[in-house]
């Protein structure tokens, strides 16, 4: 993997990292924030089984922890390569905004076809906001920042290493890697489901299906 500086002011070109020094950046910050909230929610709580003594508090806090430093680290600690620029102008907070309303819309709407065709259920302790709860909606932006982050990662190298086919087949390229990478996601996000007893599912198959269509 090409090596560039996390400050982002690296100028050396890389055929995984954006060119533009705040996009990379970013990209390298959620890359290098993700073992933190994975640690925490895998590492920890889930193989302690921490969760079974949970209240709708704790739960909350989880979310807290895991999906607030992504927006607070870049805002306090400045990269060099956002040092010039004023907020509106800095990726992380674009990639942000984004993912908030994509989680959001997928959380608050689609995450019913899981109720619905699966017979799913949160059964925690929790608040919640149209039966989902509050945080999902926290743990799923950390979870699209990486996701994002990775594709973004492995279409560029992809590209790179296909710009000299024939546009169908580079297409075809394409679209065939987003198809395993949905797919592999869905397949670790279903797995790690699985070990905890208070999400409830009812069919893999059709769970991970689904979990494809949400990426």
């Amino acid at each position: 993997m090409g090596v560039a500086e996390l400050d982002g002011s690296s100028s050396t070109s890389s055929l995984w990292l954006a060119p533009n020094p705040s996009k990379r950046w970013a990209e390298l910050f959620f890359l290098g924030y993700t073992p933190f909230w994975l640690t925490l929610c895998l590492g920890i709580i889930v193989p302690y089984k921490l969760y079974e003594t949970f209240t709708e508090l704790e739960y909350l806090l989880l979310g807290l922890v895991s999906a607030v430093p992504s927006f607070l680290i870049p805002l306090l600690f400045v990269g060099k390569a956002d040092s010039c620029l004023g907020l509106k102008d800095r990726f992380w907070i674009k990639a942000n905004l984004w993912i908030i309303i994509f989680s959001y819309v997928g959380n608050y709407f689609w995450t019913h076809y899981f109720f619905t065709v699966l017979g799913a259920s949160y059964t925690f302790p929790s608040w919640k906001m149209n039966n989902v709860p509050h945080t999902t909606f926290l743990l799923t932006h950390v979870c699209f920042l990486f996701y994002h982050v990775a594709s973004n990662l492995t279409l560029r190298r992809i590209r790179h290493s296909v710009a000299d086919l024939p546009d169908k087949i580079q297409l075809a390229v394409e679209a065939g890697w987003i198809l395993v990478l949905s797919y592999f996601i869905a397949y670790l996000e279903t797995l790690a489901i699985s070990n905890v007893c208070f999400f409830m599912v009812q069919h893999i198959l059709l769970f991970s299906i689904l979990a494809l269509l949400r990426q």
